[in-house]
C-alpha cells in the first residue's frame, strides 16, 4: 500500500518538474523575460507582413508571410537590390518592392530593361520580360527608385517609382 501512495505522489511531482522545472521562480522569470523580449522584437524590430498581389513574383509568392527588419538601415543606407517595405499610410498598408535606383542616379526603362545612368542594369531576379518605355528621371538626394520583380504586368498597372527615404520602413527578410 505504501508503494501505491508513493507512486501516486511522485507522478504530480514528476509532472510539475517537467512543466515548471525544479525552480519555479526561475521558470517564471524566464517566461516573463521571453514575453517582454517577444513583444519588443515583434513590435519594434520585426514587422510581420503578408504579400498581396503578384508584383514581386516569382521571388515572393502571394499570401506568404514575411518579416520586415526595421533596424536594417539604422547603420547603413538602403542598397541597390534590397527588397524593402514602403509605407503608404502607417505600417498597416505597405508595398514590397526592390530598390534599383539610388539617390542622385538617373533611372529609365528602355525595351523593358532598367537603365541606370545610361547603363543597362543586370537583374537576374527578373524572370518575366516586359516592354516598358519610361523616360529618364534623376533621383533627389533622399530618393530611391523601387519596382517589383514581376515586370510582365503593363507599366500602368504596376506600382513603381520614387520612394523617399523616410517612407522605407525596412528590409524584407526571407
Amino acid at each position: 500500500m505504501s508503494m501505491a501512495t508513493s507512486g501516486g505522489s511522485e507522478a504530480p511531482t514528476w509532472l510539475r518538474t517537467v512543466l515548471v522545472g525544479r525552480h519555479p521562480e526561475r521558470t517564471a522569470i524566464r517566461i516573463l523575460v521571453l514575453i517582454v523580449v517577444s513583444v519588443v522584437v515583434f513590435r519594434f524590430v520585426l514587422l510581420p507582413i503578408r504579400v498581396e498581389g503578384m508584383s514581386m513574383m516569382p521571388t515572393y509568392k502571394e499570401n506568404r508571410p514575411n518579416f520586415v527588419n526595421r533596424l536594417a538601415f539604422l547603420f547603413r543606407p538602403p542598397q541597390r537590390g534590397d527588397v524593402v517595405a514602403i509605407s503608404t499610410s502607417g505600417v498597416s498598408i505597405m508595398y514590397m518592392k526592390r530598390i534599383i535606383g539610388l539617390p542622385g542616379e538617373s533611372v529609365a526603362f528602355h525595351r523593358g530593361q532598367a537603365v541606370i545612368n545610361g547603363k543597362v542594369l543586370d537583374e537576374p531576379y527578373v524572370k518575366y520580360s516586359c516592354d516598358w518605355e519610361i523616360a529618364p528621371r534623376t533621383l533627389g538626394t533622399d530618393e530611391y527608385y523601387c519596382v517589383g520583380d514581376n515586370r510582365a504586368m503593363p507599366a500602368r498597372d504596376h506600382y513603381k517609382g520614387v520612394a523617399a527615404r523616410h517612407k522605407i520602413v525596412g528590409k524584407v527578410l526571407l
